[in-house]
């Protein structure tokens, strides 16, 4: 107890002087026009306001001072866009003014996804869109991702067999882990009903969940130094583990293209290490831990937990459940060549779009996107002024349950995009899943592949009921906010044989 009051006090001390620095500066500005929002408290500012969910604590008050807020979080000057037409001034028109990331200290200083966009940002994008997001680089892919769902395929009948409840968070999680350390390393890490995954599935969720817990040194970056919540440190014992993994495979595949000195594996990694032996001032070693870091935790928890999301939408509307696995059922029976559904299957399978945007707009896996970062000048938003360096969040979730935007915006309606053409690729802003412009997620085109490949797999072979009894409109679809937006009670259901 001593203890935690010591650090109370120091962190109300620090927060102090970092409050009056602040005062002190802006006496000496001319004062600007801020967008509306309420009134902070002397040092935590605005902190209070967050609750434990953030997105639905700043939703709430977009409906009170409208979609474009200012907050002050600590000492952190924060604008929140909670409406399609802000987001397009931010992510489109404006794009390249906030187009930047709030600084999260050393631990994230080689992370792609917290650079500035500047010349070694857009180098590793190249590269990886290059190597591993391209349409040709998907496509040769393929069959790697069809082998994993076939082992899905193959977990969910032998729980079938044995009437077993499937955890369908942790079976995404596993085949999305697969999928992704198979890209990169052409190994496979994790099996079915083992231990295997649960070292690598603490590290995802760890650095996920610390990601996206509030955190003091955040709002007081004069705290930085001190981490006084361990969340720094936290954080950087999983990056530590996971590195310790990669640094083994590079370690050994560096000794394999040395011995041979030819292409072994068709994986990511190799492709990233011919270009580290070409030109090492091109790509670093320690570039390629990062950037694997970025490409294994992104894809693997974020596609899991739409896939979660989506199938429990499904199992609280038996009757969209039933239209979806229809359609599935006309296609396969109408194509002679295959019984399963097969990538290039999505594009005509349509009301599996409509199920997996629905999903989405929802349920978006981050529900603030990342926080953008100001340029280092004021600029003028719809007549108010968006302060220097100051953080822009973006909430999606709201934006996707916009009353002036969507009819019924709290049901789960499939049906309402059969005759739209939004889509989550960027350019509607009214659906904003991977966020849009220069910041748009690398992964979305593995992600938009793997989301309907596994929602379709699981719902065209089995029937589904839930576990314990529960009836459909019992399931629990309460949220937990970290970076990305998980259930808080994991989703089980029992598989049973089709019906014919």
């Amino acid at each position: 107890m001593d203890l935690i009051f010591s650090i109370s006090i120091l962190v109300l001390s620090f927060a102090a002087c970092a409050w009056i620095l602040q005062i002190l500066i802006k006496s000496r500005k001319v004062p600007c026009k801020l967008p509306p929002g309420p009134k902070p408290y002397p040092i935590i500012g605005n902190i209070l306001e967050l609750g434990e969910k953030p997105h639905q604590s700043l939703a709430k008050l977009s409906q009170i001072y409208g979609p474009l807020i200012h907050l002050k979080l600590g000492s952190i000057t924060t604008v929140v866009a909670s409406s399609p037409e802000m987001a397009k001034i931010f992510l489109q028109k404006h794009d390249q003014v906030f187009s930047g990331r709030m600084d999260q200290g050393v631990a994230h200083a080689l992370s792609m996804t917290w650079m500035p966009a500047e010349e070694q940002w857009r180098k590793l994008r190249k590269i990886c869109r290059e190597q591993m997001f391209s349409v040709p680089s998907l496509d040769s892919r393929q069959g790697l991702r069809r082998d994993r769902l076939q082992k899905l395929c193959e977990y969910v009948d032998g729980c079938c067999v044995h009437g077993k409840a499937v955890d369908i968070g942790r079976a995404a999680f596993t085949t999305s882990l697969n999928l992704m350390s198979s890209t990169l390393f052409s190994e496979e890490f994790a099996a079915f009903d083992s231990g295997s995954c649960e070292e690598l599935r603490e590290v995802v969720c760890g650095i996920m969940e610390y990601h996206g817990k509030p955190n003091l040194a955040d709002y007081f970056p004069v705290l930085r130094s001190l981490d006084p919540q361990g969340i720094l440190k936290k954080n950087t014992v999983y990056f530590r583990r996971c590195f310790h993994i990669f640094e083994e495979i590079i370690g050994k595949r560096l000794e394999m293209m040395r011995g041979s000195g030819t292409r072994k594996n068709d994986d990511i990694l190799e492709s990233l290490l011919d270009i580290n032996q070409r030109n090492e001032s091109e790509l670093t070693i320690l570039d390629i831990k990062h950037l694997l870091l970025d490409l294994f935790v992104a894809g693997t928890d974020t596609i899991s937990t739409v896939v979660e999301w989506a199938m429990s939408e499904l199992l609280r509307h038996p009757d969209k459940m039933l239209k979806l696995k229809n359609e599935l059922r006309e296609l396969v029976i109408g194509n002679n060549n295959h019984e399963q559904v097969t990538e290039s299957d999505i594009s005509r399978l349509a009301y599996l779009r409509a199920v997996v945007k629905e999903t989405f707009r929802l349920h978006p896996a981050a529900p603030l996107l990342l926080p953008h970062k100001a340029a280092g000048e004021d600029t003028e938003i719809n007549g108010y002024t968006i302060p220097r360096n100051a953080q822009i969040l973006i909430n999606a979730w709201a934006i996707g349950r916009d009353n002036s935007t969507w009819l019924d915006p709290e049901s789960f309606i499939p049906e309402r995009f059969l005759e739209s053409e939004i889509d989550f690729k960027g350019q509607h802003f009214e659906l904003l899943p991977f966020s849009a412009g220069r910041r748009i997620c690398l992964g979305l085109p593995l992600a938009n592949r793997m989301v309907h490949m596994m929602v379709a797999t699981l719902i065209h072979n089995f029937d589904w009921k839930l576990d314990g009894g529960l009836r459909p409109q019992q399931l629990d679809m309460n949220e937990s906010f970290e970076v990305t937006l998980k259930k808080t009670i994991p989703l089980m259901v029992v598989p049973m044989e089709l019906h014919s």
